[in-house]
């Protein structure tokens, strides 16, 4: 009596998905299982056992169709791999001539075109039938048909959602970097995650990002930015895999060399780098811009508000009067002095979070990274956080500087662009003493406490300045000084100290 044979059905939406449910048959797979992939030509059945056989492997390695050869056979770490094609087959005796019946029972078996075995079949086999969609070339059918004994657990796995580590898995699977050892990569204020990769025989290395949906990140804004960085010559890493559904990106790893990195090491490096910088942003500047959201004077007034929600509120409860009576001044500031020409800003342009590239040439040897929140806005606004940076001091005359040799090269007026400097400065300052407070109290992480002071000594330089004139005093009569006792009650607010 035959087994009883349950069936299973998913549907797939892009080559990336069969590749998926590839890996996470393969992940059950052990000597003496037989897949047979059933479906017309170009439904996928090579892809899938390619993938599949990509996930067992050690180090990658080409799997090349076995058309021609009939029998592919791999060493992997769930065993040997047969991976045959029967096309061409016209005889059962040459099923046996290729010793695939004694495979069946030491080997894992992917068999293609498996009507060829006739009643060879063994009746454990699993089953996959592709069909392909007759309007949509990149939808597919998934049948799972296997003997009940053999396959239920997998079967009624087989459309349970993946958990995150699943997800992380199969896109590296696809991208042949499913058995490379990870190690984490130090993160940012954000929620994502990043760890390095290396394949151990080459040495070549990737990063992989771990942006949650579920916790407000999207990589789409990454790569759309990163696409359009490297259109224009500019060194964003190149995205080599994607997963944005679940957030996943698997990047071009672009080394380790910060600019704040070495410059602790190599001083005397300053000065190029910075100039280097600098230079990007005179480029960045002059090219199309990308579809990426504006922020309005409002929105800019409302980010720098936040300082009343967080780090104003150490004081206890603020008056929302205040706090409204200061957005509606700094909105009628920012509107009269940063109306020039909208170009793209990569907001968080700063020495940890730019990359020295010494091997490539002109511009592309700075690395950038950390510009999925682009916005247009004023050309002011990034050379505010490269040179009034909240995470190093800038000597005043480099920031001098550099300040001179962008408006040379770009011939803006020079009054109207200082202005805007410092009103943008004022604008950044606020939103990050702001954040910082937050991250501290909501995230558990007082250590971003320290850097309050650094920042709160570019707000007041720039406060100075006589267009900021009508919201400098009440700014300062609200905004507690980070004095020790200030920042002492900012850290005994952390909820869950890291």
């Amino acid at each position: 009596m035959s087994n009883p044979r349950l069936t299973r059905r998913v549907t797939l939406t892009s080559p990336d998905a069969t590749a998926t449910c590839a890996w996470r048959l393969g992940a059950s797979l052990r000597a003496g299982d037989v897949v047979l992939l059933e479906g017309p030509v170009g439904a996928g059945k090579t892809h899938f056992a390619r993938a599949l056989i990509q996930s067992l492997l050690d180090s990658p390695e080409d799997v090349p169709s076995p058309t021609y050869t009939l029998v592919q056979e791999y060493e992997t770490t769930s065993g040997p791999v047969w991976h045959s094609d029967l096309y061409r087959v016209s005889d059962i005796s040459e099923v046996e001539e290729l010793g695939l019946l004694q495979a069946f029972d030491d080997a894992i078996c992917l068999v293609e075109w498996p009507d060829r075995l006739g009643a060879l079949a063994p009746d454990t086999a699993l089953t996959v039938t592709l069909d392909p969609d007759p309007e949509d070339e990149a939808l597919r059918y998934l049948t799972f048909s296997g003997a009940a004994e053999c396959w239920r657990v997998w079967l009624d796995d087989v459309t349970t959602p993946m958990n995150r580590a699943e997800c992380a898995q199969a896109l590296l699977v696809g991208a042949s970097w499913g058995r490379v050892p990870r190690r984490p990569l130090a993160g940012d204020a954000s929620n994502r995650r990043y760890e390095r990769l290396q394949h151990k025989a080459s040495g070549t290395t990737a990063v992989l990002m771990d942006a949650p949906p579920e916790h407000g990140e999207d990589v789409r804004p990454f790569v759309q930015i990163a696409e359009h960085l490297r259109r224009h010559d500019l060194s964003a890493p190149e995205v080599l895999a994607s997963d944005p559904d679940h957030g996943f990106l698997l990047l071009e790893d672009l080394g380790d060399a910060l600019f704040a990195r070495l410059i602790r090491s190599e001083p005397g490096l300053e000065p190029q780098l910075y100039a280097a910088a600098t230079d990007v942003l005179v480029a960045l500047h002059a090219v199309p811009l990308p579809e990426v959201p504006r922020h309005s004077a409002e929105d800019l007034a409302e980010m720098a508000s936040l300082v009343f929600d967080t780090y104003a509120a150490v004081r206890g409860e603020t008056d929302p009067a205040q706090r409204n009576r200061f957005t509606q001044q700094f909105t009628r500031i920012l509107t009269e002095t940063t109306t020039a020409s909208d170009v793209l800003v990569l907001r968080d342009y700063h020495a940890e979070n730019l990359l020295w590239l010494p091997d490539r040439t002109g511009l592309a040897r700075v690395g950038l990274l950390d510009f999925q929140d682009a916005f247009l806005g004023h050309p002011a606004y990034d050379l505010v956080s490269l040179l009034q940076d909240a995470r190093r001091d800038v000597p005043p005359v480099l920031e001098a500087q550099m300040i001179d040799r962008y408006i040379a090269a770009t011939e803006v007026v020079d009054h109207a662009f200082r202005t805007a400097y410092a009103v943008l400065g004022v604008q950044r300052h606020l939103r990050v003493i702001g954040v910082f407070a937050r991250l501290s109290q909501l995230r558990g992480k007082p250590h971003y406490v320290d850097m309050i002071p650094r920042v709160w000594g570019h707000l007041l330089r720039d406060l100075a300045h006589p267009a900021l004139e009508p919201v400098a005093d009440d700014l300062l009569a609200v905004l507690p000084a980070p004095t020790s006792e200030t920042l002492t009650r900012l850290k005994e607010q952390c909820l869950t100290p890291s």
